[in-house]
């Protein structure tokens, strides 16, 4: 797992949304995270800025809002936290909730550059993974997909259990990314990877 790590990214809260009307203007491409419940998104987001700032929360489905993290690096961009789904404790009709904001903003916004989906190493793509990552290929939206608390494996069974996961065929840019924010495994690698993709985002967005 690579560790090196570029400049760091200044970053600050934008915006806390709860419907749609509530989104922010046009600050820049979007890369937003979604997952299932208790996936990690939180956690990840403040590993790649490296300051707290996305609330983590030991409850699974705390996060109820679109969270948009203003990042000023480069030409500037935005992180964007969506709701967890898939947790069952939550009232059917809150979940619902979620799952409308989430649509809106995945089917609407027009800066939404990249679909990053976290998903659980232990667990892989359950139903509603395989809904979302079908979902977004409906709606064009690219997708990167990220294996997060890989220390909860074994190393030894990483490339199996990779393989496994990927059939049938995931949707995803480049391939899967495997990253432990809590051994600070593969964080690098993805930054990295975010980096060079939003280059040619901004390049793209000049020539047009």
């Amino acid at each position: 797992m690579g560790s090196a790590r570029g400049k760091r990214w200044e970053a600050s809260l934008a915006a806390t949304c709860f419907s749609r009307d509530q989104f922010p203007p046009s600050i820049g491409p979007e890369i937003a995270f979604a997952g299932r419940s208790n996936v990690g998104k939180s956690t990840f987001i403040n590993g790649l800025i490296r300051i707290p700032l996305a609330h983590v929360s030991s409850t699974p489905g705390k996060t109820r809002s679109i969270n948009f993290y203003r990042v000023y690096h480069g030409e500037g961009f935005c992180l964007v936290d969506l709701p967890g789904f898939g947790f069952a404790n939550r009232a059917r009709s809150e979940r619902e909730s979620w799952a409308k904001l989430i649509e809106k903003y995945i089917s609407r916004r027009e800066d939404l550059a990249l679909l990053v989906h976290l998903v659980d190493f232990r667990h892989g793509l359950l139903e509603n993974d395989r809904k979302l990552q079908e979902w977004a290929t409906e709606h064009s939206v690219p997708v990167q997909v990220v294996f997060t608390k890989i220390d909860k494996i074994p190393r030894g069974r990483w490339s199996s259990f990779l393989r496994s996961y990927s059939i049938p065929p995931l949707s995803t840019v480049t391939e899967p990314f495997l990253v432990s924010m809590e051994k600070g495994w593969g964080a690098g690698d993805f930054t990295l990877f975010l980096e060079t993709y939003l280059n040619r985002v901004w390049m793209d967005q000049r020539k047009g």
